[in-house]
């Protein structure tokens, strides 16, 4: 993709406005934390705290907006206490440019590794610089400064209170990333009536399980309908895909297809009663048409061998998930342990360990995390000895800027740089307009900062651009309840925001971190986690006595992330302004396609594996014990970008289909397997790597 093609879709993207569920509730009690904490600090009749408090209210009413699994007061009180931390050493190192410089430093570069521990730790160590920029150029002293730090986490505490006080739709995202998993499979089931090898994203299995995961205490008080379904769910997709392969399931054509197209519909449709349930805390309704169809048919069983097994099971399951759903769905019951086992969340106090492993994993050179880091460190520093330079006074909205549009990647930088610049636009012009018009006092102003406040939590996920016109109306109406003048706001902060975003766009040009020699790598992790799971599973046909579960289930897991892990890689790749990608379009799309069929058979295979008492299988033994180096060489071929060559398995293969007795599932998915390592062998080119340029 060219810079100038670049470019223009990412000023597409930041400009893009989504049409998107509002969440007014929330936002009203997001904004009247902001009012609770401004309204206490006039009546104090201190304008200069109001301002300085109501950032830390606000601050803490925007982390909460984020999708994460833990409670949202944890996640107010912690970013109010990094807020606070941040402003009162802001505030030490004020007096002296030098010394701010360092800090402001040294503290933006820890915000940029703090994305290495998750979206919502970089989120917070943005939010702490960006309220340290600001809060800082009110006057004050040390004593001042402990009052202000005070106040800061104050607000965040009021709105950690308020979280709690009115509950607004509790477990609604747990509610809502189980329900979002069932729809995805009913979406599934319905694709396989058409497409018997439609592709799934196993996207939404993984945000209901990290949604399932609780604390001690959440586990006592978790509704029941949060118990089971999503268990369920994960053994539901292996049989609904074993069903509807034309290999192992029913044929193409015939009854038997037909009689897999009815009960694909009809599992379709339970598995939306269900999701639909989940969502809403309801009872579970279901048409007769789809009971019916889940019933065994007066003239007998249609399907036949292993696409029978498959529609048993899945009638079973379907069951299983409609009576727990239909638990009371306001009752509340324990988790046991063996519903838990290890999807307990970890204590604040156990992240710690966690975070640091993850910060001592991306400190290296070539990790995008580390860059970004440097990057936003470098262009901060140099953001704010320009904006101060400059004859406008306020210079820290350069930085500001910088800071709140700068991410680990090119697109999202570049798209939140455009989008931030052009509702900062709006929002100085409007909010600048009221003043200039309607001249309003302090509590009026007050009024309309927290009217803004809540536009922005309204209009959260519509898009940044919305966002930042909400965010700047609000700063002009809150530093004119400090008596800052309209017209030297509005023209400082239009200059000095186009400042920060094109220091932003140029730091990236001038020191990237491209995701497009990462291809290769990522391609390769993928093959060996897909490899480990077929490893498992194919050692559960050959040894059914010495069977884990828990290693096939880890192996699927670990599978899942290296997939995730390439998808999003590409999708960044595709968007860089890079002329060689080390892989063109069309083969990472090949490869992609053929790394997935390689995970739907095996997950085919462990639909169907073998009781412990079952006798072990000599063929896929062999199988197994062929597949392990041949993986090997395959991934370090993939990443030198030599040619895979699997004829050694295929002879394998080969001999067990001569010596096999009768035509198991095991023997037709090592089939089904190999076909799919061959198509990857065909999609990627070989030679040698080009670097981007």
């Amino acid at each position: 993709m060219t810079w100038s093609r670049a470019l223009k879709e990412a000023a597409r993207s930041g400009l893009t406005i989504e049409r998107t569920k509002l969440t007014p509730l929330i936002a009203v009690r997001g904004s009247a934390g902001v009012a609770i904490v401004i309204g206490l600090c006039l009546w104090r009749g201190d304008p200069i705290l109001a301002v300085s408090s109501a950032f830390g209210a606000f601050a803490a009413g925007i982390v909460t907006f984020q999708r994460s699994m833990r409670p949202r007061p944890v996640l107010a009180l912690a970013v109010a206490g990094a807020l606070a931390v941040s402003t009162f050493l802001g505030y030490l190192a004020a007096a002296h440019v030098v010394a701010f410089v360092l800090l402001l430093a040294g503290w933006t570069f820890l915000a940029g590794m703090a994305w290495a521990i998750g979206p919502v730790s970089g989120l917070v160590g943005t939010q702490a610089v960006a309220i340290m920029l600001v809060t800082v150029t009110l006057p004050t002293s040390v004593l001042g400064a402990l009052e202000h730090a005070a106040l800061i986490f104050f607000g965040g505490l009021v709105q950690a209170t308020l979280i709690v006080v009115f509950p607004v739709r509790p477990w609604g995202i747990q509610r809502d990333a189980l329900a979002d998993a069932l729809a995805a499979e009913a979406d599934y089931a319905r694709r396989l009536r058409h497409d018997p090898v439609a592709p799934f994203d196993p996207s939404p299995l993984m945000d209901a399980r990290l949604a399932s995961a609780v604390t001690p205490r959440q586990a006592k008080r978790r509704p029941a309908q949060l118990h089971g379904p999503r268990g369920l769910a994960e053994r539901v997709r292996p049989l609904l895909a074993s069903l509807a392969d034309p290999v192992i399931g029913a044929p193409l054509e015939g009854p038997e297809r037909d009689r897999a197209r009815d009960l694909l519909g009809a599992a379709a449709t339970v598995l939306d009663a269900v999701a639909h349930a989940v969502r809403h805390a309801k009872p579970v309704r279901l048409p007769p048409e789809a009971m019916a169809t889940l019933e065994v048919p007066a003239t007998g069983p249609m399907l036949q061998g292993a696409a029978r097994r498959a529609a048993y099971r899945l009638i079973s399951l379907l069951a299983d998930a409609v009576e727990l759903t239909d638990e009371p769905v306001q009752a509340t019951r324990p988790t046991t342990e063996a519903e838990r086992g290890h999807l307990l969340r970890p204590s604040i106090p156990r992240l710690v360990p966690a975070a640091l492993r993850a910060l001592h994993r991306e400190a290296r050179w070539s990790s995008h995390i580390f860059r970004h880091a440097l990057r936003v460190c470098a262009v901060s520093a140099a953001g704010f000895l320009l904006g101060t330079a400059l004859p406008f006074g306020h210079g820290y909205w350069a930085p500001l800027a910088s800071v709140m549009v700068m991410r680990p990647d090119f697109a999202q930088t570049y798209s939140r740089g455009v989008a931030r610049f052009t509702g900062t636009l709006v929002g100085v012009t409007v909010g600048g307009l009221v003043m200039a018009l309607a001249h309003p006092g302090v509590y009026v102003s007050a009024g309309l900062a927290v009217v803004c406040v809540w536009l922005m939590y309204l209009l959260m996920r519509t898009g940044f651009s919305v966002t930042s016109a909400c965010v700047a109306a609000y700063v002009v109406f809150l530093l004119g309840i400090a008596g800052e003048g309209w017209e030297q706001t509005v023209q400082e902060r239009i200059v000095l925001t186009l400042v920060g975003g094109l220091l932003a766009m140029l730091s990236y040009a001038l020191f990237p971190a491209w995701e497009t020699p990462k291809l290769r790598d990522r391609l390769a992790a993928w093959l060996a986690a897909n490899g480990r799971y077929a490893l498992a599973v194919f050692e559960a046909c050959a040894h059914p006595a010495e069977r884990r579960p828990r290693q096939v289930r880890e192996a699927l897991l670990d599978a899942r992330a290296a997939r995730l892990a390439w998808e999003e890689s590409e999708a960044r790749a595709e968007k860089e302004p890079v002329r060689h990608r080390g892989l063109s379009l069309t083969s990472a799309k090949a490869a992609s396609a053929a790394l997935a069929t390689m995970g739907r058979v095996t997950m085919i295979l462990e639909a169907h594996l073998p009781d412990k008492d079952a006798e072990p299988s000599a063929g896929a033994a062999a199988f197994t014990a062929e597949l392990r180096p041949s993986l090997e060489r395959a991934v370090r071929a993939v990443r030198e970008g030599e040619p895979l060559n699997w004829s050694a398995l295929r002879a394998v293969w080969e001999q067990w289909d001569t010596e096999a007795e009768s035509e198991g599932v095991a023997l037709r998915v090592a089939e089904l397997l190999l076909d799919a390592l061959d198509d990857l062998a065909e999609a990627l080119p070989t030679g040698t790597i080009a670097q981007p340029r």
